[in-house]
């Protein structure tokens, strides 16, 4: 397959009071060059007021989706304006720009349909707490025995994908915690999945949706969702 030397990229970033973060970051993007969709979840502080100050593309949701609404909604958008490229970008501050080259590699050669950014595969940087890493290695094993693929960093939010998987995601994305979950199911409908070594930072503001009690709530749902995900029919899907 001859490799896109000029790939249309679009950054999807989805935000829920990020008042803190979202500022710094959408500059930061904007002196990478890169293209950023800010889709504003039901947020009731005023990210989406600094954004459009900055002068940055916002969707705002009517109300709070969860992270899995404000993903697809994304995509939905990234596949009618014809963007070769989808980047999920978290926009806490997490994930940086430098890693955005290396992580669309295998896209542009043809290797990859989704690719992960993964911060466990030369363990530098961030590593995240210690109650998260084992859930981690957890989904890390439950996708390995149901799919036979490892992915180190299963629930990493840094990600991008090719037009096929943007296709698939516009018509199927998970609701609630959808990283472990979309990797299965693009497994089980022929995708190629592939992951790349980053570095992540620790948040800059703000806290994670994931936290305590909803920890397990976390855990029990995405089991579920991914087994029951993995009996349904098999097939390829592309565009």
């Amino acid at each position: 397959m001859t490799a896109n030397l000029n790939p249309k990229v679009l950054l999807i970033i989805p935000a829920f009071n990020e008042r803190e973060n979202i500022g710094p970051l959408l500059l930061s993007l904007r002196e990478h060059g890169y293209e950023a969709l800010v889709v504003n979840d039901g947020s009731t502080d005023d990210t989406a007021s600094i954004c459009s100050a900055i002068g940055a593309s916002v969707v705002s949701l009517p109300c709070n989706l969860g992270i899995g609404g404000a993903v697809q909604t994304g995509y939905k958008y990234a596949y009618a304006h014809g963007y070769d490229i989808a980047i999920q970008f978290d926009g806490d501050g997490q994930h940086r720009a430098e890693f955005i080259p290396a992580l669309i590699a295998p896209l542009l050669a043809g290797e990859a349909d989704l690719a992960i950014g993964s911060r466990y595969i030369e363990k530098e940087g961030f590593q995240s707490t210690f109650l998260r890493r084992a859930g981690i290695r957890y989904f890390s094993r439950l996708i390995r025995l149901i799919t036979g693929q490892t992915v180190t960093d299963p629930t990493s939010g840094f990600r991008a994908v090719n037009r096929s998987i943007m296709a698939m995601f516009t018509a199927h994305y998970p609701t609630d915690y959808p990283e472990p979950e979309s990797i299965v199911h693009v497994l089980r409908l022929g995708g190629r999945v592939a992951e790349v070594p980053v570095l992540m930072s620790e948040r800059a503001g703000g806290r994670s949706s994931i936290r305590s009690l909803r920890s397990v709530y976390y855990m029990i749902k995405v089991s579920l969702a991914i087994l029951i995900d993995s009996l349904r029919g098999s097939g390829v899907h592309r565009t």
